[in-house]
């Protein structure tokens, strides 16, 4: 095999690193597709600009964070972490299938770890065994993620009172909730998330929950400060999908999002782990995928 070398990523690398992960996690995902799921799929072009555009906002904000593994004129792998004040996130992490179990993991994850410093930590994995154990390894508690999928019955949701569309006016007293919740704001996120979703929030007492919800009615990332007023955020997403939906990222801490999927008639599933480092489950919350 080709040497290969872990450096920082640059704007130009950007269609490569998408190309491989596309092919890493559709690896990943036709190896761990159960049964009733359909066959996983390439990703489309709307996808991959997608990715490319959340990685180059992800360079933009915080470029020391994001790493990529190079051999001759091939993109490898890839580590894209960011810092936020005293909170560190790993926003998607992978190696391609034939280039596993050489080590370029354990060193694109060293980078990464490295640019989080003394940082609590926390992100979404796969179910992936080399995954897992190298988080372990570094000193994180995976917690298993539940998920609820399946077709809204829509003669179960209730009627929703207090709820208002979100605004960039609310951000400081999301940041608050978010410090609360899991040690630091969202800060810049905020911003890069409501362009490209509808925000809802609830503003009673001052801030007390928010979701972003994406074009098919999916709820993005959820914070709140009980439950109820999750279950209310969660809700209103679930009124508004569009045929099948998806609630994921729920941890044993955030039953309360069971309980509407179940309601709701949505099937529960499992879907890998939230890997936690330095600070509590946060709850009432559904983590992004990306965003954390």
């Amino acid at each position: 095999m080709d040497s290969v070398e872990i450096r920082l990523m640059s704007a130009d690398d950007l269609a490569k690193a998408e190309r491989a992960s596309d092919t890493t996690f559709l690896a990943a995902d036709r190896r761990d597709r159960r049964v009733s799921e359909p066959e996983p799929e390439p990703r489309s072009e709307k996808a991959a600009k997608q990715w490319i555009d959340r990685m180059r906002y992800f360079l933009t904000v915080d470029p020391e964070g994001c790493w990529i593994a190079v051999a001759g004129d091939e993109v490898v792998g890839f580590a894209i972490s960011q810092n936020r004040d005293r909170l560190w996130f790993l926003a998607t992490y992978g190696v391609l299938p034939d280039r596993q179990g050489h080590g370029i993991g354990r060193q694109l994850m060293d980078a990464v770890l490295a640019h989080a410093d003394d940082r609590a930590g926390l992100f979404s994995s796969t179910v992936h065994p080399g995954a897992t154990r190298r988080y372990r390894v570094a000193g994180f508690t995976l917690h298993p993620q539940m998920r609820m999928v399946g077709t809204v019955d829509r003669s179960t949701i209730p009627a929703v009172t207090g709820l208002h569309d979100g605004r960039a006016e609310d951000f400081d007293w999301m940041d608050r909730l978010d410090r609360n919740l899991r040690g630091a704001g969202h800060g810049p996120d905020h911003h890069y998330l409501l362009g490209l979703n509808r925000l809802v929030v609830s503003r009673a007492g001052g801030g007390s929950g928010y979701a972003y919800i994406d074009d098919r009615g999916r709820a993005v990332l959820l914070a709140a400060a009980d439950p109820e007023i999750g279950q209310q955020l969660l809700w209103e997403a679930l009124a508004s999908s569009r045929g099948s939906t998806l609630v994921n990222c729920i941890t044993t801490a955030n039953h309360w999002a069971i309980d509407v999927g179940l309601a709701a008639r949505l099937d529960i599933g499992q879907e890998g782990y939230l890997a936690i480092r330095g600070m509590p489950e946060p709850a009432p919350y559904l983590a992004s995928g990306h965003f954390l």
